[in-house]
């Protein structure tokens, strides 16, 4: 290998690195998000192993699952007309709706005002996505 192909590589392998690390740092902390959600979630949702619905729908598995679908829960009419447009739980859906509920579902049952900081969002999203459909991580 050349000096020059050696350069490229190396470049390249930094180039990777740094996009690594930016992916790692926009996607939120876990531990900040198990904070917050203790405190601005937990009121109303449950999720971890042997979670279930309350004042509003267990979260286990949340990340890819279709609106509304939770079994054992009463959803709200929008909410159930939002299933119909196939509208499913994403990491750029929860951010939108986390920040506004009820202005990205008007009549929602979610009553929530909404998380304003963008570092909040991404770090309760971080958290809650680890979880799967059994509540296991």
């Amino acid at each position: 290998m050349t000096p020059r192909n050696m350069l490229f590589v190396a470049a390249a392998g930094l180039i990777g690195m740094i996009g690594t690390a930016q992916q790692s740092f926009a996607a939120g902390d876990p531990a900040a998000g198990e904070t917050l959600f203790k405190h601005k979630c937990g009121v109303c949702h449950k999720i971890g192993p042997g979670a279930a619905n309350f004042v509003g729908p267990d979260l286990n598995g949340i990340n890819g699952r279709p609106i509304a679908t939770e079994a054992g829960y009463d959803y709200s009419d929008a909410d159930k007309a939002e299933n119909k447009t196939g509208w499913t739980w994403t990491e750029a859906n929860f951010k939108t709706y986390i920040t506004n509920p009820q202005g990205t579902i008007p009549g929602t049952k979610m009553i929530f005002p909404g998380l304003s900081k963008e570092s909040d969002r991404d770090d309760i999203w971080a958290y809650i996505s680890q979880f799967k459909a059994d509540g296991s991580k």
